[in-house]
């Protein structure tokens, strides 16, 4: 059960990931600068993981940090494979190399994953100096 938990933290994150960039494509001033859309997305990711992960931990299950982070980053680069390129990608004239050749996919990937493991090392720290 705790790996279906991780499976559905890492698709909240992709929904967040995919609604933040579909939103941002609508606003006047940054809809044609894919950098400003990505700069906005790569700090937002870090609340969506910690999120995903205060999510997953409020059951309580027993996971290193890094280990989530990672089964959530995999989740969504699944979800892209099936969802993303082939219904937004390939019809916008991209194809599944340029998406996932793009430096900016990795990032948010490493992003996610980092974000998950350092947050619950600081957890860790408080809850044993509170202690």
């Amino acid at each position: 059960m705790k790996y279906i938990r991780a499976i559905f933290s890492g698709i909240l994150v992709w929904i967040a990931v995919s609604l933040s960039f579909y939103i941002l494509e609508q606003i006047l001033f940054v809809k044609d600068s894919f950098f400003w859309q990505s700069f906005m997305v790569t700090i937002w990711i870090v609340f969506f993981a910690i999120g995903s992960a205060k999510f997953y931990y409020s059951k309580n299950y027993k996971m290193s940090g890094l280990q989530l982070g990672i089964i959530m980053s995999l989740t969504a680069l699944f979800l892209d494979v099936i969802i993303t390129v082939p219904f937004v990608e390939i019809p916008n004239g991209r194809s599944y190399e340029s998406f996932f050749t793009s430096p900016v996919l990795w990032i948010l990937a490493l992003v996610n994953a980092f974000s998950v493991f350092l947050w619950k090392k600081g957890s860790k720290v408080k809850k044993s100096v509170s202690l």
